[in-house]
């Protein structure tokens, strides 16, 4: 059935549904991935350039939004390190010209553009677009994020600041800046960074960032750290966000950069929605979550939220937790009201560098060694890939890297379907089960004077001229008597390479080879049927399978 963003939709449709035995299941799970997502949120803000409190927003209106308009019962919706930096990297060059008045507008224009942009793609259907990343690509990318935020954060671990600029600059400044290190600094960002470390391995059900900002609080205030060179979060805002204003001036310099960061949020919304669900709940819809993404970041521009989308870590502990159905969002998103409303003055006495760690240890959590191993053992070219993306977020800026990922996968989409396999087959002995001939299997059968070949997928313009030269090639290594070309997997046949093959068939006949057809779909025969082709080889040499033309091949060779 055809997804619909139609009124009748917008009614959240798991209220009907509720069991009233799944309250306390929500309740609990509400509150306990409260604890992950508030200071995490903050954290995330402070690697997009903003104040803190900007991740209490995104923690509450986005998540409010998406529980009442979202497909997922136990996606957990706010802002992540990845949207983070492509926020900060976007927002660095206006923010510099119009000085730091400029950063609160500027924030509210990039979300809702974002927001628009999920908006125009849920209208135009445009969900099967998340699909165009590939997975390596985005293991390359994700780890170079990693890479430029833990590099962004060391200074606040050791205590001083360095100018911004690029990767290789920041490196450089951070080295040259090391003898300026803060002791005071430095030993409370390792002990910050054991807590969560530890914590996370030993005691994976505690929240540990909450009780590694908890005890950052406690020390600043209990050991006078702020007095020792400890710079801290300082004033937050208390009450409710105000009304922010986007300015449309701002606009021209940010779409670019919108559509980077849309594509991502839609991609980890997605992402960690599939990768949560359970077979019996009902499945994502691609379009419906765009539309939810898009009113939540459009209705967060207007009170100050950063860009936001589905947490893969949030929403593990969310199912981890036990939630049933979205009131575990609503519970959290009540929770970082009450934050916002009676918290934030403490929240102020929170160290950078506490704030620092938190971000140094889970963005290490987008370096993943073990997927990069994964691949070069599958496939060396896609590895290959994935360093080009991690290499280009490096080089050239998160924005950039973006593009890089893209334009990556849609290469290695066009490489894969311009260069498609062209296998030469031999039988199983004893079987009628033909397979490519591989030194594995040298025993399979062959029969003098008889090339078997198969081709798959679409054969169009743009790989008719690569298969038909694959194929040139295995005919002049074997001199066959006969071509026989298994298109039983071939389920499209354009018309160039529809003439490509005929002229290819001509110049076999030419040498006095026959070329045979087997096991076309009806569609690609029909096709043929309506082409000289079809009278050229007639009935006797379009062949209903491969068992058929080696058993007709051995009686005329007989």
């Amino acid at each position: 059935m055809a997804e619909r963003t139609s009124g009748s939709r917008l009614l959240p449709s798991w209220l009907a549904g509720y069991h009233g035995d799944w309250l306390r299941p929500d309740l609990v799970a509400g509150l306990t991935a409260a604890a992950v997502v508030i200071p995490k949120a903050m954290a995330y803000a402070t690697i997009a350039g903003l104040p803190v409190e900007v991740g209490l927003y995104t923690a509450f209106v986005p998540m409010l939004v998406y529980a009442f308009l979202g497909t997922s019962s136990i996606l957990s919706v706010s802002t992540t390190t990845t949207l983070a930096i492509l926020t900060g990297a976007d927002m660095a060059g206006v923010v510099q010209a119009g000085g730091a008045d400029a950063l609160p507008r500027a924030a509210a224009t990039l979300t809702l553009l974002v927001g628009a942009i999920l908006l125009a793609a849920s209208l135009l259907r445009l969900g099967f677009v998340a699909n165009f990343i590939s997975e390596p690509v985005l293991v390359g990318f994700k780890a170079g994020i990693g890479i430029v935020i833990v590099l962004d954060q060391v200074p606040k671990l050791l205590g001083f600041h360095i100018p911004k600029g690029s990767f290789f600059q920041k490196l450089g400044s951070t080295v040259t800046h090391l003898p300026e290190t803060s002791m005071a600094t430095l030993v409370l960002s390792a002990a910050t960074i054991v807590v969560l470390v530890a914590l996370e391995r030993f005691l994976p059900k505690l929240p540990a960032p909450l009780v590694a900002i908890a005890a950052g609080i406690a020390g600043a205030s209990l050991l006078g750290l702020e007095g020792r060179g400890v710079e801290l979060v300082g004033h937050i805002p208390k009450g409710l966000p105000s009304v922010i204003l986007p300015d449309p001036s701002l606009a021209g310099g940010l779409w670019a950069g919108a559509v980077g960061i849309a594509l991502m949020s839609f991609t980890e919304t997605i992402a960690a929605g599939r990768a949560f669900a359970r077979s019996e709940e009902p499945p994502t819809r691609a379009n419906r979550e765009l539309f939810a993404t898009g009113i939540g970041n459009a209705a967060g521009a207007l009170f100050g939220s950063m860009p936001s989308g589905g947490g893969t870590s949030q929403t593990a502990v969310n199912r981890l937790a036990g939630a049933r159905s979205q009131v575990a969002e609503i519970v959290t998103a009540a929770v970082t009201l009450a934050t916002m409303i009676f918290l934030a003055p403490l929240i102020g006495r929170m160290p950078q560098a506490t704030l620092a760690a938190v971000v140094v240890v889970y963005s290490m959590g987008l370096i993943k060694p073990a997927e990069f191993r994964s691949i070069v053992r599958i496939r060396r070219t896609e590895f290959v890939w994935a360093l080009a993306a991690l290499a280009g977020v490096i080089a050239l800026g998160t924005l950039k890297g973006i593009v890089i990922a893209i334009i990556l996968s849609l290469g290695a989409l066009a490489h894969q379907v311009a260069n498609p396999p062209v296998y030469r087959l031999g039988r199983k002995p004893g079987t009628n089960v033909f397979r490519p001939r591989t030194r594995e299997h040298p025993e399979d059968e062959t029969f003098p004077g008889l090339l078997i070949v198969r081709l798959e997928g679409r054969v169009f313009f743009a790989n008719a001229d690569r298969i038909a030269e694959k194929m040139r090639a295995l005919a002049e290594e074997e001199a066959p008597r006969v071509v026989a070309i298994d298109m039983s997997a071939v389920f499209d046949l354009e018309y160039t390479a529809l003439k490509m093959l005929i002229e290819a068939e001509k110049r076999q006949r030419d040498r006095g080879v026959e070329v045979w057809l087997v096991g076309l779909v009806p569609a690609v025969l029909a096709m043929v049927q309506r082409s000289s082709l079809g009278e050229t080889l007639g009935r006797e040499r379009l062949l209903f399978n491969l068992e058929t033309a080696v058993e007709r091949y051995r009686a005329r060779a007989k």
